[in-house]
Protein backbone atom coordinates (compact mmCIF):
# COMPACT_ATOMS: atom_id res chain seq x y z
CA UNK A 1 0.00 0.00 0.00
CA UNK A 2 1.13 3.49 -0.87
CA UNK A 3 -0.46 6.90 -0.22
CA UNK A 4 -0.88 9.56 -3.13
CA UNK A 5 1.00 12.53 -2.98
CA UNK A 6 -1.17 14.19 -5.16
CA UNK A 7 -2.30 17.55 -3.91
CA UNK A 8 -5.94 16.25 -2.65
CA UNK A 9 -7.00 16.60 0.76
CA UNK A 10 -5.19 13.94 3.28
CA UNK A 11 -7.45 12.13 6.16
CA UNK A 12 -6.11 12.44 9.58
CA UNK A 13 -5.50 8.59 9.07
CA UNK A 14 -3.79 9.28 6.70
CA UNK A 15 -1.56 11.63 7.96
CA UNK A 16 -1.19 9.23 10.67
CA UNK A 17 -0.06 6.37 8.95
CA UNK A 18 2.83 8.20 6.98
CA UNK A 19 3.91 9.88 10.38
CA UNK A 20 3.71 6.70 12.67
CA UNK A 21 3.77 3.71 10.35
CA UNK A 22 6.11 5.06 7.77
CA UNK A 23 3.72 4.32 4.87
CA UNK A 24 4.97 4.64 1.62
CA UNK A 25 4.14 7.54 -0.33
CA UNK A 26 4.01 8.26 -4.59
CA UNK A 27 3.83 10.76 -6.97
CA UNK A 28 1.00 9.48 -9.56
CA UNK A 29 2.03 10.40 -12.84
CA UNK A 30 -0.99 13.24 -13.41
CA UNK A 31 0.65 15.29 -10.76
CA UNK A 32 4.02 14.97 -12.10
CA UNK A 33 2.64 16.35 -14.91
CA UNK A 34 1.19 19.31 -13.33
CA UNK A 35 3.22 19.78 -11.33
CA UNK A 36 6.26 20.48 -14.82
CA UNK A 37 3.18 22.51 -16.36
CA UNK A 38 3.51 25.08 -13.10
CA UNK A 39 7.25 24.68 -13.72
CA UNK A 40 7.31 25.80 -17.17
CA UNK A 41 5.64 28.95 -16.40
CA UNK A 42 8.09 29.51 -13.57
CA UNK A 43 11.03 29.34 -16.47
CA UNK A 44 9.51 31.11 -19.19
CA UNK A 45 9.45 33.65 -16.56
CA UNK A 46 13.16 33.70 -15.56
CA UNK A 47 13.79 33.71 -19.55
CA UNK A 48 11.85 36.60 -20.91
CA UNK A 49 13.18 38.36 -17.11
CA UNK A 50 9.63 39.70 -15.98
CA UNK A 51 10.15 41.22 -12.78
CA UNK A 52 7.49 38.59 -10.56
CA UNK A 53 8.05 38.20 -6.16
CA UNK A 54 9.96 35.69 -5.39
CA UNK A 55 11.46 34.68 -8.46
CA UNK A 56 13.59 36.85 -9.34
CA UNK A 57 13.56 39.21 -6.31
CA UNK A 58 13.94 39.44 -2.91
CA UNK A 59 11.96 37.91 -0.04
CA UNK A 60 9.66 40.12 2.46
CA UNK A 61 10.65 43.67 3.36
CA UNK A 62 13.27 43.06 0.19
CA UNK A 63 10.35 42.25 -2.48
CA UNK A 64 11.13 45.11 -4.82
CA UNK A 65 15.53 44.42 -4.64
CA UNK A 66 15.81 42.37 -8.43
CA UNK A 67 18.36 39.84 -8.71
CA UNK A 68 20.02 38.95 -11.69
CA UNK A 69 19.50 35.59 -13.77
CA UNK A 70 23.07 34.32 -12.51
CA UNK A 71 22.37 35.42 -9.09
CA UNK A 72 18.88 33.28 -9.15
CA UNK A 73 19.90 29.84 -7.53
CA UNK A 74 22.49 31.30 -5.12
CA UNK A 75 18.99 33.63 -4.33
CA UNK A 76 17.22 30.12 -3.23
CA UNK A 77 20.01 28.70 -1.83
CA UNK A 78 20.25 31.39 1.07
CA UNK A 79 16.44 31.55 1.43
CA UNK A 80 16.79 27.87 3.38
CA UNK A 81 20.09 29.06 4.78
CA UNK A 82 19.42 32.07 6.31
CA UNK A 83 15.71 31.08 7.57
CA UNK A 84 16.75 27.79 9.15
CA UNK A 85 17.26 29.14 12.43
CA UNK A 86 14.70 27.44 14.95
CA UNK A 87 16.08 27.21 18.25
CA UNK A 88 15.04 24.93 21.18
CA UNK A 89 13.86 21.05 21.29
CA UNK A 90 13.60 18.96 18.65
CA UNK A 91 9.87 18.20 17.22
CA UNK A 92 9.25 14.50 17.15
CA UNK A 93 10.11 12.75 14.32
CA UNK A 94 6.12 11.40 13.38
CA UNK A 95 5.63 15.29 13.48
CA UNK A 96 8.70 16.25 11.42
CA UNK A 97 7.66 12.99 9.01
CA UNK A 98 3.93 14.35 8.92
CA UNK A 99 4.95 17.88 7.62
CA UNK A 100 7.30 16.86 5.12
CA UNK A 101 4.26 14.84 3.75
CA UNK A 102 1.81 17.97 4.06
CA UNK A 103 4.24 19.90 2.16
CA UNK A 104 4.87 17.46 -0.31
CA UNK A 105 1.14 17.26 -1.19
CA UNK A 106 0.75 20.89 -1.01
CA UNK A 107 3.51 21.03 -3.92
CA UNK A 108 2.13 18.26 -5.82
CA UNK A 109 -1.32 20.07 -6.79
CA UNK A 110 1.20 22.35 -9.06
CA UNK A 111 0.39 26.02 -8.11
CA UNK A 112 4.09 26.33 -6.81
CA UNK A 113 6.34 26.00 -9.62
CA UNK A 114 8.70 23.90 -8.29
CA UNK A 115 10.39 21.04 -10.43
CA UNK A 116 8.13 17.42 -9.78
CA UNK A 117 12.17 15.68 -9.22
CA UNK A 118 12.34 17.95 -6.00
CA UNK A 119 9.29 17.23 -4.59
CA UNK A 120 10.26 13.35 -5.42
CA UNK A 121 13.34 13.87 -3.56
CA UNK A 122 11.40 14.88 -0.38
CA UNK A 123 8.99 11.94 -1.09
CA UNK A 124 12.57 9.40 -1.13
CA UNK A 125 13.21 11.31 2.42
CA UNK A 126 9.88 10.15 3.61
CA UNK A 127 10.23 6.39 2.11
CA UNK A 128 13.77 6.26 3.26
CA UNK A 129 13.44 7.66 6.58
CA UNK A 130 15.55 10.11 6.07
CA UNK A 131 13.99 12.49 9.19
CA UNK A 132 15.35 16.18 9.67
CA UNK A 133 16.66 17.55 12.85
CA UNK A 134 13.96 20.43 13.38
CA UNK A 135 13.92 22.79 16.52
CA UNK A 136 10.66 23.81 17.53
CA UNK A 137 10.50 27.66 18.35
CA UNK A 138 11.22 29.84 15.95
CA UNK A 139 7.92 30.19 13.48
CA UNK A 140 5.38 33.36 13.76
CA UNK A 141 3.34 31.35 11.31
CA UNK A 142 2.65 33.86 8.92
CA UNK A 143 4.43 34.02 5.63
CA UNK A 144 4.66 30.16 6.71
CA UNK A 145 6.37 28.24 9.00
CA UNK A 146 9.83 29.39 7.90
CA UNK A 147 12.28 28.06 9.87
CA UNK A 148 11.19 24.80 10.56
CA UNK A 149 10.29 23.90 7.01
CA UNK A 150 13.87 25.77 6.30
CA UNK A 151 15.48 22.86 8.68
CA UNK A 152 13.59 20.28 6.71
CA UNK A 153 14.87 21.48 3.39
CA UNK A 154 18.41 21.88 4.39
CA UNK A 155 18.62 18.52 4.53
CA UNK A 156 17.26 18.13 0.90
CA UNK A 157 20.59 20.58 -0.11
CA UNK A 158 22.62 17.97 2.10
CA UNK A 159 22.77 20.25 4.61
CA UNK A 160 21.56 20.65 8.37
CA UNK A 161 21.11 17.11 9.95
CA UNK A 162 18.79 14.31 10.31
CA UNK A 163 18.05 11.02 11.63
CA UNK A 164 18.69 7.92 9.76
CA UNK A 165 18.12 4.48 12.01
CA UNK A 166 18.47 6.20 15.25
CA UNK A 167 21.33 8.18 14.07
CA UNK A 168 21.72 12.21 13.93
CA UNK A 169 23.98 12.44 11.34
CA UNK A 170 24.50 15.54 9.22
CA UNK A 171 22.36 16.16 6.59
CA UNK A 172 24.74 15.03 3.52
CA UNK A 173 25.73 11.98 5.78
CA UNK A 174 22.06 10.91 5.94
CA UNK A 175 21.31 11.52 2.26
CA UNK A 176 24.50 9.26 1.32
CA UNK A 177 23.61 6.56 3.95
CA UNK A 178 19.91 6.31 2.08
CA UNK A 179 21.47 6.93 -1.43
CA UNK A 180 19.56 10.04 -1.74
CA UNK A 181 21.20 12.57 -4.24
CA UNK A 182 20.97 16.16 -3.01
CA UNK A 183 18.74 18.88 -4.94
CA UNK A 184 20.17 21.97 -6.92
CA UNK A 185 17.50 24.89 -5.99
CA UNK A 186 16.42 26.79 -8.99
CA UNK A 187 13.90 29.75 -9.37
CA UNK A 188 11.18 30.13 -6.69
CA UNK A 189 12.58 26.35 -5.43
CA UNK A 190 13.50 27.65 -2.32
CA UNK A 191 10.58 29.77 -1.47
CA UNK A 192 8.24 27.13 -2.65
CA UNK A 193 9.59 24.55 0.14
CA UNK A 194 8.88 26.99 2.92
CA UNK A 195 6.14 28.99 1.95
CA UNK A 196 3.19 27.45 4.21
CA UNK A 197 2.02 26.30 7.85
CA UNK A 198 2.53 22.60 7.21
CA UNK A 199 5.05 22.10 10.07
CA UNK A 200 1.47 23.75 12.06
CA UNK A 201 -0.68 21.13 10.23
CA UNK A 202 1.70 18.37 11.00
CA UNK A 203 1.52 18.63 14.74
CA UNK A 204 -2.10 19.54 14.73
CA UNK A 205 -3.00 16.60 12.78
CA UNK A 206 -1.12 14.06 15.21
CA UNK A 207 -2.78 16.00 18.01
CA UNK A 208 -6.07 15.51 16.30
CA UNK A 209 -5.46 11.78 16.27
CA UNK A 210 -4.61 11.24 19.47
CA UNK A 211 -7.26 13.18 21.20
CA UNK A 212 -10.02 10.92 19.00
CA UNK A 213 -7.99 7.98 21.16
CA UNK A 214 -8.35 9.93 24.24
CA UNK A 215 -12.37 10.54 23.57
CA UNK A 216 -13.31 6.85 22.80
CA UNK A 217 -11.25 6.32 26.33
CA UNK A 218 -12.51 8.65 27.98
CA UNK A 219 -15.80 7.25 27.95
CA UNK A 220 -14.59 3.95 28.59
CA UNK A 221 -12.67 4.69 31.61
CA UNK A 222 -15.41 6.70 32.84
CA UNK A 223 -18.05 4.45 32.74
CA UNK A 224 -15.19 2.01 35.47
CA UNK A 225 -15.12 5.14 37.31
CA UNK A 226 -18.99 4.87 37.22
CA UNK A 227 -19.49 1.53 38.35
CA UNK A 228 -17.08 2.20 40.95
CA UNK A 229 -19.53 5.28 42.45
CA UNK A 230 -22.57 3.44 41.19
CA UNK A 231 -23.51 5.98 38.74
CA UNK A 232 -27.41 7.01 38.12
CA UNK A 233 -27.32 5.61 34.28
CA UNK A 234 -30.60 7.72 33.72
CA UNK A 235 -28.62 10.54 32.91
CA UNK A 236 -27.80 8.34 29.54
CA UNK A 237 -31.45 8.06 28.81
CA UNK A 238 -31.49 8.87 25.11
CA UNK A 239 -34.53 10.98 25.70
CA UNK A 240 -32.25 14.04 27.27
CA UNK A 241 -29.55 14.19 24.84
CA UNK A 242 -32.27 14.27 22.10
CA UNK A 243 -34.04 17.44 23.48
CA UNK A 244 -31.01 18.92 23.26
CA UNK A 245 -29.18 17.65 20.16
CA UNK A 246 -25.53 18.27 19.70
CA UNK A 247 -24.30 15.06 17.74
CA UNK A 248 -21.12 15.33 20.55
CA UNK A 249 -23.87 14.80 23.03
CA UNK A 250 -25.08 12.19 21.38
CA UNK A 251 -22.33 9.89 21.20
CA UNK A 252 -21.05 10.00 23.95
CA UNK A 253 -24.57 8.75 25.70
CA UNK A 254 -24.75 6.39 23.45
CA UNK A 255 -21.43 5.17 24.39
CA UNK A 256 -22.19 5.24 27.85
CA UNK A 257 -25.16 2.77 27.55
CA UNK A 258 -23.29 0.10 25.48
CA UNK A 259 -20.40 0.73 27.95
CA UNK A 260 -22.82 0.35 30.63
CA UNK A 261 -24.93 -2.47 29.78
CA UNK A 262 -24.74 -5.54 31.92
CA UNK A 263 -23.49 -3.92 34.90
CA UNK A 264 -25.19 -4.60 38.31
CA UNK A 265 -22.30 -1.80 39.52
CA UNK A 266 -25.11 1.13 38.49
CA UNK A 267 -28.47 2.64 39.73
CA UNK A 268 -31.22 4.54 39.06
CA UNK A 269 -32.44 8.03 40.49
CA UNK A 270 -33.53 7.42 44.07
CA UNK A 271 -32.06 3.56 44.37
CA UNK A 272 -29.33 5.09 46.49
CA UNK A 273 -29.21 8.95 45.55
CA UNK A 274 -31.44 11.03 43.58
CA UNK A 275 -28.60 12.31 41.13
CA UNK A 276 -24.98 12.32 40.51
CA UNK A 277 -22.35 15.36 41.01
CA UNK A 278 -21.75 16.81 37.14
CA UNK A 279 -18.58 14.92 36.70
CA UNK A 280 -20.50 11.80 36.22
CA UNK A 281 -24.09 13.37 35.19
CA UNK A 282 -22.35 15.79 32.60
CA UNK A 283 -20.55 13.28 30.89
CA UNK A 284 -21.82 13.40 27.32
CA UNK A 285 -22.53 17.21 27.76
CA UNK A 286 -18.68 17.53 28.62
CA UNK A 287 -17.17 14.90 26.58
CA UNK A 288 -19.53 15.59 24.11
CA UNK A 289 -18.26 19.20 23.60
CA UNK A 290 -14.86 18.35 23.15
CA UNK A 291 -15.66 15.89 20.76
CA UNK A 292 -17.41 18.50 18.37
CA UNK A 293 -13.63 20.35 18.91
CA UNK A 294 -11.97 17.67 17.52
CA UNK A 295 -14.24 17.24 14.54
CA UNK A 296 -13.26 21.07 13.79
CA UNK A 297 -10.32 20.61 13.95
CA UNK A 298 -9.70 17.72 12.05
CA UNK A 299 -11.97 19.61 9.26
CA UNK A 300 -9.27 22.60 9.00
CA UNK A 301 -5.90 20.17 8.97
CA UNK A 302 -7.91 18.10 6.14
CA UNK A 303 -8.80 21.40 4.52
CA UNK A 304 -5.11 22.11 4.72
CA UNK A 305 -3.96 18.83 3.56
CA UNK A 306 -5.05 19.86 -0.01
CA UNK A 307 -4.62 23.44 -0.35
CA UNK A 308 -1.65 25.16 -2.09
CA UNK A 309 -0.17 27.57 0.16
CA UNK A 310 2.81 29.42 -1.78
CA UNK A 311 3.22 32.88 -2.48
CA UNK A 312 3.02 33.90 -5.44
CA UNK A 313 0.72 31.02 -6.69
CA UNK A 314 1.18 29.95 -10.08
CA UNK A 315 -2.01 29.20 -11.69
CA UNK A 316 -2.88 27.32 -14.67
CA UNK A 317 -3.99 30.25 -16.58
CA UNK A 318 -0.17 31.34 -16.72
CA UNK A 319 -0.45 34.61 -13.88
CA UNK A 320 1.57 34.39 -11.25
CA UNK A 321 -0.54 36.26 -8.16
CA UNK A 322 0.59 37.43 -4.72
CA UNK A 323 -2.17 36.29 -1.36
CA UNK A 324 -2.09 35.35 2.07
CA UNK A 325 -2.50 31.37 1.80
CA UNK A 326 0.39 31.23 3.55
CA UNK A 327 -1.13 32.90 6.58
CA UNK A 328 -1.81 30.51 9.59
CA UNK A 329 -4.95 31.96 11.26
CA UNK A 330 -7.22 28.98 10.63
CA UNK A 331 -4.82 26.80 11.80
CA UNK A 332 -4.27 29.13 14.93
CA UNK A 333 -7.79 29.08 16.26
CA UNK A 334 -8.29 25.70 15.02
CA UNK A 335 -5.31 24.61 17.63
CA UNK A 336 -6.16 27.09 19.91
CA UNK A 337 -10.06 25.36 20.18
CA UNK A 338 -8.39 21.97 20.37
CA UNK A 339 -6.09 22.68 23.28
CA UNK A 340 -8.79 24.68 25.46
CA UNK A 341 -11.67 21.87 24.66
CA UNK A 342 -9.59 18.91 25.75
CA UNK A 343 -8.39 21.01 29.06
CA UNK A 344 -12.24 19.56 29.45
CA UNK A 345 -11.08 15.75 29.31
CA UNK A 346 -8.09 16.48 31.97
CA UNK A 347 -11.02 18.67 34.49
CA UNK A 348 -13.08 15.88 34.71
CA UNK A 349 -11.32 13.11 35.05
CA UNK A 350 -9.16 14.60 37.77
CA UNK A 351 -12.42 15.35 39.71
CA UNK A 352 -13.65 11.95 39.17
CA UNK A 353 -10.08 10.93 40.28
CA UNK A 354 -10.45 13.05 43.67
CA UNK A 355 -13.93 11.82 44.08
CA UNK A 356 -12.93 8.03 44.51
CA UNK A 357 -9.99 8.95 47.07
CA UNK A 358 -12.75 10.39 49.41
CA UNK A 359 -13.94 7.34 51.39
CA UNK A 360 -16.75 9.50 52.50
CA UNK A 361 -17.91 9.47 49.37
CA UNK A 362 -17.42 6.14 48.11
CA UNK A 363 -17.34 3.82 51.17
CA UNK A 364 -14.18 2.66 50.10
CA UNK A 365 -10.88 2.82 52.43
CA UNK A 366 -9.71 6.14 51.95
CA UNK A 367 -7.41 6.88 48.76
CA UNK A 368 -7.77 3.33 47.66
CA UNK A 369 -5.81 1.54 50.00
CA UNK A 370 -6.13 -1.09 52.60
CA UNK A 371 -3.33 0.09 54.88
CA UNK A 372 -4.22 3.98 54.92
CA UNK A 373 -1.31 5.70 57.30
CA UNK A 374 1.35 2.78 56.11
CA UNK A 375 0.61 3.25 52.79
CA UNK A 376 -0.20 6.40 50.90
CA UNK A 377 -2.48 4.76 48.20
CA UNK A 378 -3.32 6.88 45.67
CA UNK A 379 -2.72 9.73 47.81
CA UNK A 380 -0.15 11.58 45.91
CA UNK A 381 -1.49 9.94 42.30
CA UNK A 382 -4.33 12.31 42.36
CA UNK A 383 -1.78 14.82 43.15
CA UNK A 384 -0.13 14.57 39.57
CA UNK A 385 -3.72 14.75 38.43
CA UNK A 386 -4.34 18.05 39.87
CA UNK A 387 -0.62 19.18 38.20
CA UNK A 388 -1.34 17.75 34.85
CA UNK A 389 -4.84 19.00 35.27
CA UNK A 390 -3.63 22.67 36.08
CA UNK A 391 -0.72 23.10 33.98
CA UNK A 392 -3.36 22.11 31.13
CA UNK A 393 -5.16 25.12 32.03
CA UNK A 394 -2.03 27.84 31.60
CA UNK A 395 -1.35 26.22 28.25
CA UNK A 396 -4.90 26.93 27.10
CA UNK A 397 -4.33 30.50 26.95
CA UNK A 398 -4.39 31.34 23.19
CA UNK A 399 -1.77 31.88 20.75
CA UNK A 400 -3.75 33.05 18.16
CA UNK A 401 -4.78 36.55 20.16
CA UNK A 402 -1.09 36.88 19.61
CA UNK A 403 0.53 39.12 17.12
CA UNK A 404 3.84 40.39 16.23
CA UNK A 405 5.27 42.53 13.36
CA UNK A 406 8.26 40.97 11.50
CA UNK A 407 10.11 42.36 8.50
CA UNK A 408 10.25 45.87 9.17
CA UNK A 409 6.17 45.61 8.94
CA UNK A 410 5.93 44.46 5.64
CA UNK A 411 4.58 41.02 7.99
CA UNK A 412 2.55 42.72 10.65
CA UNK A 413 0.19 40.32 11.69
CA UNK A 414 0.95 37.09 12.49
CA UNK A 415 -0.55 33.91 13.69
CA UNK A 416 1.51 32.44 16.19
CA UNK A 417 0.03 28.68 14.47
CA UNK A 418 2.69 26.50 15.30
CA UNK A 419 2.71 27.73 19.19
CA UNK A 420 -1.07 27.01 19.16
CA UNK A 421 -0.48 23.32 17.88
CA UNK A 422 2.35 22.58 20.20
CA UNK A 423 0.37 23.62 22.90
CA UNK A 424 -2.14 21.50 21.38
CA UNK A 425 -0.30 18.44 21.54
CA UNK A 426 1.46 19.36 25.34
CA UNK A 427 -2.28 19.15 26.14
CA UNK A 428 -3.07 16.15 24.65
CA UNK A 429 0.13 14.50 26.23
CA UNK A 430 -1.20 15.81 30.10
CA UNK A 431 -4.70 14.50 29.41
CA UNK A 432 -3.50 10.92 28.10
CA UNK A 433 -1.95 10.84 31.74
CA UNK A 434 -4.81 11.77 33.87
CA UNK A 435 -6.69 9.29 32.16
CA UNK A 436 -4.50 7.05 32.81
CA UNK A 437 -4.51 7.40 36.71
CA UNK A 438 -8.12 7.83 35.84
CA UNK A 439 -8.26 4.11 34.83
CA UNK A 440 -5.66 2.96 37.64
CA UNK A 441 -7.89 4.42 40.82
CA UNK A 442 -11.37 2.89 39.09
CA UNK A 443 -10.41 -0.50 38.59
CA UNK A 444 -8.82 -0.13 42.12
CA UNK A 445 -11.87 0.85 43.62
CA UNK A 446 -13.89 -1.38 41.82
CA UNK A 447 -11.88 -4.12 43.56
CA UNK A 448 -13.59 -2.74 46.56
CA UNK A 449 -16.72 -3.48 45.16
CA UNK A 450 -16.97 -6.39 43.08
CA UNK A 451 -15.84 -6.58 39.70
CA UNK A 452 -17.87 -9.99 38.46
CA UNK A 453 -20.50 -6.94 38.63
CA UNK A 454 -19.24 -4.96 35.69
CA UNK A 455 -20.78 -4.74 32.40
CA UNK A 456 -18.62 -6.82 29.39
CA UNK A 457 -17.31 -3.78 28.45
CA UNK A 458 -15.95 -2.86 32.15
CA UNK A 459 -14.86 -6.45 32.68
CA UNK A 460 -12.81 -6.33 29.57
CA UNK A 461 -10.87 -3.06 30.46
CA UNK A 462 -10.38 -4.25 34.15
CA UNK A 463 -9.12 -7.25 32.58
CA UNK A 464 -6.74 -5.78 30.45
CA UNK A 465 -4.97 -3.20 32.93
CA UNK A 466 -4.88 -6.25 34.96
CA UNK A 467 -2.68 -8.36 32.41
CA UNK A 468 -0.11 -5.55 33.08
CA UNK A 469 -0.58 -3.79 36.20
CA UNK A 470 -0.97 -5.62 39.59
CA UNK A 471 -3.52 -4.66 42.13
CA UNK A 472 -1.89 -2.08 44.69
CA UNK A 473 -1.88 -3.54 48.15
CA UNK A 474 1.47 -1.56 49.32
CA UNK A 475 2.68 1.19 48.03
CA UNK A 476 5.67 0.78 45.70
CA UNK A 477 6.81 3.18 42.67
CA UNK A 478 3.70 4.06 40.65
CA UNK A 479 5.06 6.09 38.07
CA UNK A 480 5.36 3.27 35.88
CA UNK A 481 1.88 1.63 36.85
CA UNK A 482 0.68 4.99 35.01
CA UNK A 483 3.04 4.81 32.09
CA UNK A 484 1.65 1.23 31.45
CA UNK A 485 -2.05 2.43 31.66
CA UNK A 486 -1.49 5.35 29.37
CA UNK A 487 0.42 2.68 27.14
CA UNK A 488 -3.04 0.81 26.69
CA UNK A 489 -4.88 3.69 26.28
CA UNK A 490 -2.46 5.67 23.43
CA UNK A 491 -1.83 2.18 21.53
CA UNK A 492 -5.28 1.44 21.18
CA UNK A 493 -5.60 -1.46 23.31
CA UNK A 494 -8.08 -0.23 25.53
CA UNK A 495 -10.23 0.54 22.58
CA UNK A 496 -9.39 -2.78 20.87
CA UNK A 497 -10.18 -4.89 24.44
CA UNK A 498 -13.60 -3.36 24.69
CA UNK A 499 -14.65 -3.45 21.25
CA UNK A 500 -14.49 -6.88 21.00
CA UNK A 501 -16.88 -7.13 23.79
CA UNK A 502 -19.76 -4.68 22.69
CA UNK A 503 -20.95 -3.83 19.05
CA UNK A 504 -19.86 0.13 18.45
CA UNK A 505 -17.79 2.99 19.88
CA UNK A 506 -18.47 5.82 18.32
Amino acid sequence: MTIAVDGNPKTIQEIAKVAFDREQVEIPPETWNKMQASRQIVEDIVSHKNRVYGINTGFGKFADVAISVENIRKLQTNLVLSHAVAVGEVFSEAEVRAAMFLRANALAKGMSGIRPEVVQTLCDLLNKNVVPHVPQQGSVGASGDLAPLSHISLVLLGKGHAFYEGELLSGQDALDRARIAPVQLEAKEGLALTNGVQMTAGVLALAVHMGYQLARAADIIASLTGQALQVVRDAYDPWITSLRPHAGAQAVAENLRALLEGSRLTTTSGEIRVQDPYVLRCIPQVHGAVRQALDHAKSVVQIESGSATDNPLVLPDGRVVSGGNFHGQPLAVAGDYLGLALCSFGNMSERRIARMMDHNKTGSPAFLTEHGGLNSGFMIMQYTAASLASECKSLAHPASVDTIPTSADQEDHVSMSTTAARKAREIVNNVSYILAIEYLGACQALEFRSPVLLSKAGKAAHELLRVHVPRLHEDREMHRDIQQARNLIVSGSLENAVLQVIEQLR
